[in-house]
């Protein structure tokens, strides 16, 4: 599970996720036509994984082409990343790499040029140039894993609309600390609102996303659309604030979490637990890059109470001090292996200003690959405790964004959310199996 609290160096882009706007740094002319709507499935991808704090084994991929002639790709779509990149080092080729000597369009981005040469609002940033005048960028993530590479701009491809220019890193070293990861998939696309963003660059005023918890595709939709057959969606604002401050990410999606319920009974947490504090730490922030949800020590620490309180009679605890489900997940249970379903257990509500997310059924329990006790099999409470990996925030996770629509209204500074069957909306949108 690799958490996507990541800073962007080449080093423009540490300050800029931590002060930087979206609206000081107009990098890109392309404007998209709102009218038109951009369709992709959107995948699910098993990745194998080592069971280690920091990786993960289940990402959400789109499928698009880069370069002219175009090169077939498969990006991980991450709404908290900024800067997209593909994988360029032709002599790793046992993972889907971008060869940017076959494309016309390919562009590497001088060091001299604006776009490596940008100053925020807050601080003069030197370019990073290598020995070839290039705009170098460093990707860091938080399990000390990085990448580097080139700032470059290509041709994007996608649903048949053609992005020139677009601003992406170039990577030829290293990546992961999980090399199974990387070989299942070409780069990353950042979402987030950072200026480098896929979303900023294209100018989109609206992006949304249904997961599919079956094997069906979900979907991906860029620009407007009249969803006339859905629920209603519910709103709540994205939080914004105006000073920078050292532990929030000003350009992730933000909300504000304001409660949790279990089943129908309130956490009894007071307001502030949810709130971040005068350092910026305890921001809750939507991570389709992040599979599970991680929540800041008291509020996990309520949660999983209560949660144990509920299910005494239907679930056995596994009780083993030394197992912790990727470094964050402490609250497992011993499931018969020849049981066809799991038992009923109570739901769990995220509350925010304006609308929720329930999280029920199997959501709430994660069968953990190759861990058997006897003829028991482990499944773990799908909450994370954030202070176990020293993260300093509320994320919540694509696990628990499965069957919801997840509109990210970038023009009104809000999310949409709405329960619903990923699979059947997909259909609608000529997305099958």
């Amino acid at each position: 599970m690799k958490i996507r609290w990541i800073f962007f160096f080449f080093t423009l882009l540490l300050l800029l996720l931590l002060f930087g706007s979206a609206e000081q740094m107009p990098v890109h002319s392309h404007r998209f036509n709102s009218s038109r709507l951009l369709v992709l499935p959107l995948k699910i991808q098993d990745i194998p994984s080592k069971q280690l704090p920091f990786t993960h084994n289940v990402t959400l991929t789109v499928s698009l082409s880069v370069g002219t002639p175009p090169q077939n790709v498969s990006m991980v779509l991450d709404t908290g990343s900024e800067l997209s990149w593909l994988q360029c080092n032709t002599t790793r080729m046992s993972q889907p790499v971008f060869q940017p000597a076959r494309s016309m369009s390919y562009s590497p981005v001088a060091c001299s040029s604006p776009t490596c040469t940008i100053r925020t609002q807050d601080f003069s940033i030197p370019a990073s140039c290598d020995s070839k005048n290039l705009c170098h960028a460093i990707l860091s993530y938080a399990d000390a894993s990085s990448s580097e590479g080139t700032l470059s701009t290509d041709s994007f491809i996608i649903a048949g609309s053609n992005f020139s220019g677009t601003i992406f890193g170039c990577m030829d070293s290293g990546f992961s600390s999980n090399p199974d990861e990387d070989s299942k998939t070409t780069g990353l696309m950042g979402m987030n609102r950072g200026s480098l963003s896929f979303v900023s660059q294209m100018e989109f005023k609206r992006f949304s996303y249904c997961i599919s918890g079956s094997d069906f595709p979900g979907i991906l939709l860029f620009g407007d659309s009249n969803f006339t057959w859905l629920v209603p969606l519910n709103y709540t604002p994205l939080i914004q604030i105006s000073t920078p401050l050292p532990y929030f990410n000003r350009v992730a999606y933000t909300v504000q979490l304001e409660g949790i319920k279990v089943s129908d009974k309130p956490l009894q947490l007071p307001k502030y637990v949810f709130e971040p504090d005068h350092t910026g730490a305890g921001q809750t922030m939507v991570d389709s890059g992040t599979q599970f949800t991680f929540l800041l020590g008291p509020a996990y620490t309520a949660l999983r109470n209560e949660f144990l309180n509920q299910t005494t009679n239907v679930l056995r605890v596994f009780e083993d001090p030394n197992f912790v489900f990727q470094g964050a997940f402490d609250l497992c249970f011993r499931v018969p292996s020849n049981s066809t379903s799991l038992p009923q257990i109570p739901s769990v509500s995220l509350l925010f200003h304006g609308a929720e997310i329930t999280v029920s059924g199997q959501q709430l329990l994660y069968r953990v690959p190759g861990e058997m006790r006897d003829n028991d099999s482990i499944h773990c409470f799908t909450f994370g405790n954030s202070d176990l990996l020293g993260i300093e925030a509320y994320i919540i996770g694509h696990h628990h964004q499965q069957n919801v629509w997840m509109e990210f209204d970038l023009e009104n500074s809000r999310i949409g959310v709405a329960s619903v069957r990923c699979d059947e909306e997909g259909q609608r949108f000529g997305v099958h199996h």
